[in-house]
């Protein structure tokens, strides 16, 4: 299930959120009622982590990760690396980088398998990504953007990207990261498709703007009603096996 949203007066959530598999950051000195859509949804399952970057709070576009890992730009103060250290599970390795091309989420895009990377990107940080967050690195366009952290969201059962994006790079990037991809926009047209959205492998949060068609191809390329009702189907088996023993 998709959830839209707006944080204060914008409706570009992306920009100050960051969700995975197995935690959410959340912009600090946000509204209460911006923070607990996200832990409404999602405190049973993952923690939820209010925090800034560099003193910032467009956490979403700073940092990039996954179940595996986080990797921060270098702006990240010390206080901050040692509050997400705390804050997150312990599974999850945090790293700070030293990368010149600063804003992360705006040039790589990741799930817990795949990333694709903008074409000038360190050789160094490369090697991180591929060993910090555990995953295949391509360095790549998007209909013809540098930019691919901006341009596309994908999790591990589907993902969206650009509306220019031709259909041989929609075949390639889909046989790239194995998942299926469509061509599409958020927040009644805009093409930034990550500030718009945030998404892992069961829910996802788009911004306020988002028209019922656009929500709609959303929660079918992540497959988010199929996980809806196969968390569903556990709870009620939970329930059924507590009723009877």
């Amino acid at each position: 299930m998709a959830t839209r949203l707006r944080f204060e007066n914008s409706c570009e959530i992306g920009v100050f959120t960051k969700l995975t598999n197995s935690y959410c950051l959340v912009a600090n000195e946000g509204s209460d009622s911006f923070y607990s859509v996200f832990e409404s949804e999602l405190a049973d399952t993952i923690p939820v982590v209010k925090t800034s970057i560099g003193g910032t709070r467009i956490i979403g576009r700073l940092c990039i990760g996954n179940k595996k890992g986080l990797l921060l730009p270098h702006t990240t103060t010390d206080q901050e690396l040692q509050h997400l250290k705390n804050s997150l599970p312990d599974a999850v390795v945090v790293q700070r980088i030293n990368e010149r091309l600063s804003a992360l989420g705006n040039c790589m895009a990741c799930n817990d398998h795949v990333a694709l990377t903008h074409t000038d990107l360190d050789k160094e940080t490369e090697e991180m990504i591929a060993d910090v967050l555990g995953v295949e690195v391509f360095r790549q366009t998007i209909a013809g953007n540098v930019l691919v952290g901006s341009y596309c969201a994908f999790s591990n059962r589907g993902g969206l990207v650009h509306p220019h994006t031709s259909v041989e790079d929609l075949e390639e990037l889909s046989t790239l990261l194995q998942v299926p991809l469509v061509a599409g926009t958020v927040n009644r047209g805009s093409e930034v498709i990550a500030g718009g959205l945030t998404v892992n492998d069961w829910t996802a949060f788009c911004g306020s703007d988002t028209t019922a068609t656009e929500l709609s191809v959303i929660e079918n390329v992540f497959k988010l009603r199929e996980a809806q009702s196969s968390a569903i189907a556990d709870e009620t088996r939970k329930s059924l096996v507590s009723t009877y023993v």
